[in-house]
């Protein structure tokens, strides 16, 4: 069953200026019960637009989509009763109350009564290593820190659908693996996950599917193995200490190659044969730390999505 239900969903905005710009332009897919879906792309591309329209943020200016079977325009209070969002950032947390009283006032406009509130309140806390700081100010918290309360906050009323847009942003690597490990947690007991990331690896460890949106579009949809078997990236070999002319041997087999002036090769050929042919250079050559890496979501990003940050 469908737990997300995206249709044709359109969103355009009027500058000052009176141009319109379309941040999402007829976009279209599902999401099933405890599925894991990440939205990747370039600043702007409109992922911060779908996850408001999906959490009654943000009304669309046409098309539907429906959460838990109800539609965000016509039945947004059902909407938030099975939602919950995760902001980076300060923004919807009151820095000078402490992290509990944070959680108890979020859980009150929520509709828990006291004594659920305090129970979720405390169980939350635990669950995300807040209990020893619960009674210290949100103020004096790290960025991970309040990425955490943040979190806390979304899963007070253990909702169906956690939408999360940045979350591990700030979190130290041991945070960022418990993070990810209650992600896998929640996935197993049937919430549904919205993941917006800039973090690659991140996606392809938590997402059964991924979406690369850019231009308020959906370019590509599906899981990793079913986006690299779409593009056919190949493997990329990496070597140090390559003789110039093995690199350059290298080079016209593989036809993308690279090499810098300490001897540290980057190489992609195409094909298997062309691999072996290259790694028998590199044997020949007494290359060391060879290396041959397959291709992952870095790789199908920078293939779909248009490089407009840092293009030479």
């Amino acid at each position: 069953m469908a737990v997300i239900e995206v249709q044709d969903l359109t969103r355009t905005f009027r500058t000052r200026r009176g141009r319109v710009v379309t941040a999402l332009d007829h976009v279209g897919f599902q999401v099933e019960r405890g599925e894991v879906l990440g939205l990747l792309g370039p600043n702007g591309a409109g992922k911060t637009t779908l996850s408001r329209i999906l959490t009654t943020l943000l009304v669309p200016t046409s098309g539907t989509a429906r959460v838990s079977g109800f539609d965000v325009v016509d039945r947004p209070r059902e909407v938030r009763r099975r939602i919950g969002l995760v902001l980076g950032g300060d923004r919807g947390l009151y820095g000078r109350l402490t992290a509990r009283q944070n959680l108890r006032y979020w859980a009150a406009l929520q509709g828990l009564d006291a004594r659920t509130a305090r129970r979720r309140t405390e169980e939350v806390m635990e669950l995300l290593g807040l209990d020893g700081r619960g009674d210290d100010r949100v103020e004096t918290f790290s960025r991970g820190m309040v990425q955490r309360v943040h979190l806390a906050r979304a899963l007070l009323g253990e909702p169906d659908v956690l939408v999360m847009d940045e979350p591990t942003n700030g979190m130290d690597p041991h945070a960022g693996a418990g993070f990810r490990e209650l992600v896998r947690t929640l996935r197993g007991g049937g919430t549904t996950v919205v993941l917006t990331t800039h973090d690659m690896q991140e996606a392809q460890a938590l997402c059964s599917r991924v979406a690369l949106i850019d231009h308020g579009r959906i370019l590509r949809i599906g899981s990793t193995t079913e986006l690299l078997a779409g593009i056919r990236t190949p493997r990329t070999l990496t070597a140090v200490g390559v003789p110039p002319e093995t690199a350059a041997r290298i080079a016209a087999l593989a036809g993308s190659a690279t090499t810098d002036a300490e001897g540290n090769l980057t190489a992609r050929p195409a094909d298997d044969e062309s691999l072996s042919q290259a790694l028998l250079l590199l044997a020949q050559a007494r290359a060391e730390s060879i290396s041959v890496a397959a291709p992952g979501l870095a790789e199908v990003y920078r293939t779909v999505i248009e490089n407009r940050e840092f293009a030479l």
